[in-house]
């Protein structure tokens, strides 16, 4: 049976100067079946709003195609665009109009009229629980309640399949709880398949049949959210928060040789807020971390490192890209 959307090598090229160019995507392929949720996971930057702007027909791909349901987005835009519903990651709405207008207008756009129209625009507001503010203007509603609003645009035509563009940055955790559960309703009780983009690694943890690890414009790993986590196999992976320390020197080294069980070490700097200097982070990942964890806190200890706190993680996926780039994945 064929996938209802295939992507085929896409690239986009941006022209920087006079003399260069960055590839911002750099030929991924990947496929999404009826009823699925694809979560491409990854840093800001990484690519992730280009691939979707190509599949959605907004930019032409430097090379590469796209299909849903067999339509071609290059040669068959109008065919394929019908079936397709997208979220935006800026809201797109009239703030002047209330929640109904809005979906009524843009329903109007996709060639509704009359008791369909009606009687969509009353469906999509069940979906995404606002039937009690319909009425209400959208410059009164929270950033949330915009969200939602804009996923109803996305879904008043019934397509086949929606794209959503980091739909919970910026929203208070109440909204991203309610935006996250039609994400599943949508699968689970209306069959729909949905293209989800987020660098948060829990929400793609949580809604995701499978997922596309990207970096740099590249998919570097694929597969179930249990496929992924087992290429770090069972290792833990141990977070150790240090302040504004200055590691002693060889200190990595002696982890690795005098530690059991510890297989990586890496060093990094967060600015938390309203911080005045980096917190540096040690992450290491150790097999049994929670027996290895005494050692490796003496072994800091002898060498001068002050420990402020340590965090013992299960695998997920956030161990995987450490395990995949060298970083986290905020970076």
């Amino acid at each position: 049976m064929p996938h209802l959307l295939q992507v085929e090598g896409l690239a986009r090229q941006f022209k920087i100067n006079s003399k260069g160019v960055i590839d911002a995507v750099k030929g991924i392929s990947f496929y999404i079946d009826t009823g699925e949720v694809y979560s491409l996971l990854g840093p800001n930057g990484a690519g992730k709003s280009t691939t979707i702007a190509m599949i959605s027909g907004l930019i032409e791909p430097t090379r590469g195609e796209a299909f849903i349901d067999g339509y071609s987005i290059q040669r068959e835009p109008l065919q394929a665009k019908r079936l397709l519903g997208v979220v935006p990651q800026e809201i797109a709405l009239y703030p002047k109009l209330s929640a109904r207008q809005n979906l009524e207008f843009f329903g109007r756009m996709y060639g509704l009229s009359g008791s369909m129209l009606a009687r969509r625009v009353d469906e999509v507001l069940d979906i995404i629980d606002l039937a009690e503010r319909q009425h209400d203007k959208i410059e009164t509603f929270s950033g949330g309640m915009k969200r939602r609003v804009n996923i109803g645009v996305g879904l008043v035509h019934q397509p086949r399949l929606i794209y959503m563009d980091e739909p919970t940055v910026g929203v208070d955790p109440q909204s991203r709880r309610r935006i996250l559960d039609t994400v599943l309703r949508l699968r689970d009780e209306l069959g729909m398949s949905v293209l989800y983009t987020t660098h948060y690694m829990e929400e793609a943890q949580e809604l995701s049949d499978r997922v596309g690890i990207i970096d740099h414009g590249e998919i570097i790993a694929e597969g179930t959210v249990g496929e992924l986590i087992r290429q770090v196999g069972e290792e833990d992976r141990l977070v150790l928060h240090v302040g504004d320390q200055v590691l002693p020197a060889g200190l990595t080294e002696r982890l690795r040789a005098e530690v059991e069980g510890i297989t990586e070490v890496h060093v990094e700097q967060h600015m938390p807020e309203d911080a005045l200097s980096p917190d540096t982070i040690l992450t290491i990942l150790a097999k049994r971390g929670r027996k290895a964890l005494p050692d490796l806190l003496q072994v800091a200890a002898s060498a001068g490192l002050d420990v402020i706190s340590v965090e013992v993680r299960e695998p997920d996926l956030e161990a995987v890209f450490l395990h995949l780039t060298g970083r986290a994945l905020r970076d």
